[in-house]
């Protein structure tokens, strides 16, 4: 059996853990459960953007031993929501990202000149699929995603699961907050519940 891609022991903070898990490669794993029962502050703690204590490796290398801006990009936090420093969405992406750009976006229903809109003037979904696009255009490992869809039309998330899956054929790891079975039924191979900080299998 191959080893784990990323590794997780003894995870926890003062709002949840401790968290104990294993995510291979091509492996998507979701999490289920109420606002507020700790699915961010898990995500959160593992990319490392929350203060906490245990142990988390990336292909058996200690997190302790990456810089932060590497293990960053090598693990990406993706929240439901996210932020936007610049008025466009072009700003946010480097000139070698071209080629990656003209061939994800068509495949979201996003338009190339999405780039040059004002964010502000974007639709909540659309911030979302270019979030996306954003964090696959940083060539990560390992995926933790924030309810995605959770702004998308059915067929807008259909397409982003459709990238999601080629993406995982390809070797990332997904770990996936949703607050919908069936999702966490069409892309994973296990799920989780967080009750009150705690994960419990499903």
């Amino acid at each position: 059996m191959s080893s784990p891609l990323l590794s997780i022991r003894g995870l926890h903070s003062a709002f949840g853990g401790p968290f104990d898990m294993e995510i291979g490669h091509g492996e998507c794993v979701a999490v289920l459960g109420k606002s507020g029962s700790g699915k961010s502050v898990l995500l959160r703690l593992i990319a490392d953007m929350d203060p906490g204590t245990g142990e988390v490796e990336l292909e058996g290398r200690s997190r302790d031993s990456w810089p932060a801006p590497e293990w960053r990009r090598r693990v990406v936090y993706q929240a439901a929501e996210p932020a936007w420093w610049a008025p466009d969405a072009a700003a946010h992406f480097r000139p070698g990202d071209a080629a990656l750009i003209h061939a994800l976006l068509p495949t979201l229903d996003l338009a190339l000149d999405v780039l040059r809109v004002d964010i502000a003037r974007l639709s909540t979904g659309e911030r979302q699929r270019l979030a996306l696009v954003r964090s696959l255009a940083r060539a990560p490992r390992v995926l933790l995603l924030d309810e995605p869809t959770a702004s998308l039309d059915p067929a807008s998330a259909s397409a982003m699961e459709a990238l999601l899956r080629n993406r995982l054929d390809a070797g990332l790891a997904i770990l996936l907050v949703t607050h919908s079975r069936e999702q966490a039924g069409r892309m994973s191979r296990r799920a989780f519940e967080m009750i009150e900080g705690k994960l419990h299998p499903l």
